[in-house]
């Protein structure tokens, strides 16, 4: 009955070590915590990144139309700064540049959507003006 015992000991144990790495350990997505918003390089040549930004400027135009309000429309220029997040899908912070029809002058806009490739699906969050650098 002693072999028993050192045998169940034995696997209990190796199972209690085995939870403890898995459970201590911080979860990594290529050398990246999950859930950690990271930087996005080379956004400029990025087209995924860039077409993500028409998108936006697209979504917020459509939604200016639905309410009859076509001051303020835009038109896409690029992206200039990007960073994304794992959720529930990939949620993106686009720094996004566009001009305003209204007045002919770029202006830049900050843009938070989240895609879900599975469903085939982009939710735009938020957009809206980005605020003006602080004057040293």
């Amino acid at each position: 009955m002693a072999k028993i015992s050192t045998k169940i000991l034995s696997s209990i144990l190796f199972l209690l070590i085995i939870y403890t790495l898995f459970f201590t350990t911080p979860s990594y997505s290529l050398g990246q915590k999950v859930g950690g918003i990271t930087q996005i390089k080379d956004v400029k040549n990025n087209k995924e990144i860039q077409e993500l930004g028409k998108y936006c400027v697209e979504e917020h135009n459509r939604n200016l139309q639905k309410k009859k309000d076509s001051n303020g429309l835009l038109s896409f220029s690029q992206v200039v700064e990007a960073e994304k997040q794992v959720v529930s899908g990939i949620k993106y912070y686009l720094k996004i540049s566009a001009i305003t029809t209204s007045t002919s002058k770029p202006k830049m806009f900050d843009a938070v959507i989240v895609v879900k490739s599975w469903e085939k699906k982009k939710e735009l969050l938020n957009f809206s003006p980005s605020p003006s650098p602080a004057t040293k």
